[in-house]
């Protein structure tokens, strides 16, 4: 495979790898909605570890969620995929700087090099779909709340966190996609040589001395 490819694709795994670092944290993963509100004192966001508020004078009040097993399943469902996403991804991109070409490290076996970069192209395309399957339920679950004209709690939107996540699934997969490939270039030598020959074998009967005595001396170009 080309090294570029190969360089290009741990680029978009490490990108989507801080990505879920900074998605998991954010704190917007799902925000109040102003839909059919004539007047809003108070906007609530939360994520997959606490519920904020803030109101109108700009004052924010976060609390944690104290329990674990009182959340929702697919509240506790997201926080192990994502948690096991980072996991995948810091697999993968210690496995993609020892398996690309151009690093140093591996020494220069370069079946076994391919062979380690199409597994970190697995772990990538692994972390890409725990994040989006997470983001995706969390999601879900909004729109679903959000369109039940008989849900008696309060309606949330989608926020910037899981915009965050569905692009660093994309991320993930596009590079775990491009190292995978590797794999089966890795089988095959760096720069292959075809096979030559030291010298040219003629085959024929072989001169008599008075053949070769009488071309002796005889100019090249006649």
């Amino acid at each position: 495979m080309d090294p570029i490819v190969e360089v290009v694709a741990l680029v978009l795994g490490f990108g989507a790898w801080v990505m879920v670092g900074v998605a998991l944290p954010n704190r917007y993963w799902r925000t109040s909605t102003v839909d059919g509100n004539v007047i809003t004192t108070s906007t609530i966001y939360e994520n997959l570890w606490m519920s904020c508020a803030t109101d109108s004078t700009g004052v924010h009040n976060c609390r944690e969620f104290p329990s674990l097993l009182a959340l929702s399943g697919y509240v506790q469902a997201s926080r192990a995929l994502m948690i096991t996403s980072v996991v995948f991804g810091t697999f993968g991109l210690v496995a993609a700087l020892v398996g690309i070409q151009c690093s140093k490290a591996g020494g220069e076996n370069y079946v076994l090099k391919g062979r380690i970069a199409g597994t970190a192209g697995v772990f990538f395309i692994l972390q890409g779909l725990c994040t989006l399957v997470s983001v995706s339920w969390y999601a879900f679950n909004i729109t679903q709340d959000f369109f039940d004209p008989f849900y008696p709690g309060i309606r949330y939107e989608i926020g910037e966190g899981l915009y965050i996540g569905w692009c660093s699934s994309v991320l993930a997969i596009a590079g775990g996609v491009c190292l995978t490939c590797s794999c089966k270039l890795g089988s095959q030598e760096k720069f292959p040589l075809p096979y030559q020959t030291r010298g040219t074998v003629y085959s024929g009967v072989a001169p008599t001395r008075s053949v070769v005595a009488s071309t002796y001396g005889r100019n090249a170009y006649v």
